[in-house]
């Protein structure tokens, strides 16, 4: 019988160091070691993964952890499974733990699919009759009748992942944790795991959910914490992170972004066929003037987002040789997006794929008008806008 504080999380002063260049152990290497240190050599170099991190999460709470590579994410969420110990600091969690940290968490390769669930329900603590009674729908969410008695060694990475999150979900953790791992499946079976998630929620499971894809933790999270450089830089309601993230990756974006000492790109335009402010739903002209000296042929790609790299649509067009300016007008009839703060990103590539620009935002812009219809709550609407447009290019005269 579960007690009222199972699913509490407790993070108190974490630290995490790693050496920064592995050691192996072996002996030529323990004499290389020794060498070092009679010649004087410097003392072992470390690298803080994580700094003085404090975490509190309540019994049936969502927490997204976000923030860019090597923030320290996945490396709290190891730590928070038990399959890592910090530096210093201390860990409680009540409650059984279900971890989806890596493709084959939990999963033996030498075990059948079938095997592996039973382990692990032994493992978590419970008896094997209910292991039984849940048995038949993890397979079918997995969707691996066919192959649940097969070794999971033999597994492709998609099969493994739906069977570890399938185990990991259905068997009724107080705690579940998740990594990106998600990205492995493809969109439809991304989008079961998201209301999987909502229903574990709503029967009071706490979730904490590692990603890269922000709508997913808008949609998934009420609360979200970013880490940068193993730090807690913001913890506060989902919407507001997120878009000071999403702020901070445009702004670091643009001071590293695009343009090669060849091809640049001198004037990017936003804005309805008179002139005035993009509008909902309402048509859109995309300008793009580029400065091209010799290079070419190529192919010119633009993208809105609502702030990271990864666009709401990409739309690309090809792009003559020049020795000059080029400029490539994009009409859409429509703009399927909601009223908001967006980014247009863009960048040009040669016949071989090759940046001559590479992927950065040229130009941010403000839409007017309704917001579009949210999704139902835990559904994130994974599939990709394809909108109509025309292309029109013109090259110096």
């Amino acid at each position: 019988m579960q007690t009222s504080s199972d699913g509490t999380v407790r993070a108190d002063r974490i630290w995490k160091r790693f050496r920064q260049q592995a050691r192996r152990n072996l002996l030529a290497d323990q004499i290389d070691r020794f060498r070092g240190r009679l010649r004087g050599a410097g003392p072992d170099t470390w690298s803080w993964a994580l700094r003085d991190v404090d975490l509190t999460i309540e019994p049936g709470d969502s927490v997204g952890l976000i923030g860019g590579n090597g923030a320290g994410k996945s490396t709290l969420l190891k730590i928070l499974a038990g399959v890592m110990f910090p530096y210093a600091g201390r860990i409680d969690i009540h409650g059984r733990i279900g971890a989806l940290i890596e493709v084959r968490a939990g999963l033996h390769g030498d075990l059948t699919g079938r095997e592996n669930i039973f382990l692990y329900g032994t493992l978590l603590g419970l008896p094997r009759k209910e292991v039984a009674r849940r048995f038949d729908a993890i397979v079918a969410f997995a969707e691996l009748a066919d192959a649940i008695d097969r070794q999971v060694i033999f597994y492709s990475s998609g099969m493994q992942m739906r069977l570890g999150f399938a185990v990991a979900a259905f068997l009724e953790p107080a705690v579940l944790l998740i990594d990106e791992v998600l990205a492995v499946g493809d969109a439809p079976f991304q989008q079961r795991c998201l209301e999987r998630v909502q229903e574990l929620l709503h029967n009071g499971t706490t979730v904490v959910f590692v990603s890269h894809d922000l709508p997913a933790v808008a949609t998934t999270c009420a609360r979200t914490v970013w880490l940068e450089h193993g730090a807690v830089r913001l913890d506060g309601q989902s919407d507001e992170v997120l878009g000071a993230y999403r702020r901070s990756i445009e702004e670091m974006a643009e001071v590293f972004g695009g343009s090669s000492e060849g091809a640049r790109i001198t004037k990017v335009t936003v804005s309805q066929p008179d002139g005035r402010l993009p509008v909902a739903a309402g048509p859109l002209d995309i300008v793009v003037r580029v400065h091209m000296q010799g290079e070419g042929p190529g192919r010119l790609y633009v993208g809105v987002s609502d702030g990271p790299a990864t666009p709401a649509f990409v739309l690309s067009t090809p792009v003559p040789a020049s020795d000059g300016e080029v400029v490539a007008r994009c009409s859409l009839p429509s703009l399927p997006l909601g009223s908001g703060r967006y980014a247009l990103w863009a960048s040009l590539l040669d016949d071989y794929e090759r940046d001559l620009i590479s992927w950065h935002p040229a130009l941010r812009f403000d839409v007017a008008g309704p917001r579009l219809d949210p999704p139902p709550p835990g559904v994130v609407r994974l599939a990709p806008i394809q909108p109509s447009a025309t292309w029109t290019t013109e090259g110096p005269h």
